[in-house]
């Protein structure tokens, strides 16, 4: 007689299943992730609400996987969530494809994120960043979230993409529901993800059809039609793209910028050592980046029967990237649960991943958040966090929902 596997009401929960969307909703990940750690950073869960999978939440090990993108490849998906044939609609993206094909398509949208982009870019985003500060009330309850991580960063992305300017909320609204793999959990949600997928592509291919056979612009779309590499792609890989350039472009920059006002509001030490000191801001952007880790991770698939660091990984096996854990690793950053605005390895941090996957656009987030924190040192504003952060509930996106604060001047 065949043995039923266990269903999620009568299996027992391994307290090291860390894809669960509570630890991450109540800000409880600290305490498995540390255990992880301590038993070396490897460790299979057999039983999950994405299936088994394996946990690589050490720094070491995350970068020994990295490094070898033929034998742990991201080709079947980025995600724990898997893909279920005739539900699911595949949307390839190049952060979810293996070499050579990853390769042209990268580099068709790098030109977007060069040094002398960022320099041209620079006026702008300083302008817009100012001009949202001045708006902010001084001694009024506000959410940091709506009022300006979301907007800095949903302005950027419609500059990037030359999208319309006053519907520009559409890109956060299409990244919540591209983002959230908590969504798979149930048929009714997952069609409405879809739905709402389709408009962003529907959307995306008008703008696309405005501008073939228009002279190139330095923008994403008009980058994809001039290039070998990306002008042939159909609707799904168009759509699949856009998403992946729609949410990190999103989430890193806005979760950070997030945690740069919850962060340093609980870590004061550091926020007047930022204060007295701006020439240590571009090391505080690189370990506020550390800290929050926007991403917690990347999954990878192996292609093939092979051993990591003493564990037998099976062909086909899943592995999620932590990249959340390898952040807070001892062994690689001292009192790494902490802030450390003058931290001298806080460059060393992987969320923007390790190798060939590496995030495109990490200059330009890293911009973004040094150019607030400019902005803000210029006023000398301060930011003072008035009730706990509502958080994104899910293992993918780390994030924040909402952060009531209040500014005041110092």
């Amino acid at each position: 007689m065949a043995t039923l596997a266990p269903t999620p009401a009568t299996r027992t929960v391994d307290p090291l299943d860390v894809s669960r969307a509570e630890l991450f909703r109540d800000d409880t990940w600290h305490a498995p992730f540390a255990e992880l750690r301590a038993k070396g950073g490897i460790h299979r869960t057999e039983h999950s609400d994405f299936g088994a999978y394996w946990s690589v939440a050490s720094y070491k090990p995350l970068v020994e996987v990295e490094s070898l993108p033929e034998l742990y490849s991201s080709q079947a998906g980025i995600t724990l969530a898997d893909f279920q044939e005739g539900v699911d609609v595949k949307m390839p993206m190049f952060i979810a494809m293996d070499r050579p094909k990853h390769t042209g398509q990268r580099r068709t949208v790098a030109p977007a994120f060069t040094p002398s982009e960022m320099t041209r870019l620079s006026t702008a985003i300083r302008q817009r960043t100012g001009e949202i500060l001045d708006s902010m009330p001084v001694g009024e309850t506000f959410d940091w979230v709506d009022k300006v991580s979301i907007e800095l960063s949903t302005q950027m992305l419609a500059i990037l993409f030359d999208f319309p300017w006053e519907e520009r909320r559409k890109l956060t609204f299409w990244s919540d529901w591209a983002g959230d793999i908590e969504l798979i959990k149930t048929p009714e949600l997952r069609q409405q993800r879809l739905v709402h997928l389709f408009e962003c592509a529907t959307y995306f291919t008008n703008l696309w059809n405005g501008k073939v056979g228009k002279e190139r612009t330095p923008d994403l779309i008009s980058m994809m039609i001039h290039s070998d590499a990306m002008s042939e792609m159909d609707q799904h890989e168009f759509l699949g793209n856009l998403i992946l350039l729609i949410v990190g472009g999103n989430d890193t920059t806005r979760n950070s910028m997030s945690a740069y006002a919850w962060g340093l509001d609980q870590f004061p030490d550091e926020r007047a050592k930022l204060e007295a000191d701006p020439g240590l801001i571009q090391n505080a952007t690189q370990e506020l980046i550390r800290w929050q880790t926007p991403l917690s991770h990347m999954r990878r698939t192996a292609t093939a029967d092979t051993e990591l660091q003493g564990h037998k990984i099976r062909e086909g096996d899943k592995l999620a990237l932590w990249y959340v854990s390898a952040n807070r690793d001892e062994t690689m950053f001292e009192d790494a649960d902490s802030i450390r605005v003058d931290r001298a390895n806080a460059r060393r941090h992987l969320a923007f991943g390790h190798g060939i996957h590496r995030c495109v656009g990490a200059r330009l987030a890293e911009l973004q958040i040094s150019i607030l924190m400019e902005e803000m040192v210029k006023r000398r504003l301060r930011v003072n966090v008035q009730g706990q952060p509502e958080r994104v509930s899910g293992c993918f996106v780390h994030g924040y929902r909402r952060l009531p604060v209040e500014l005041s001047r110092y």
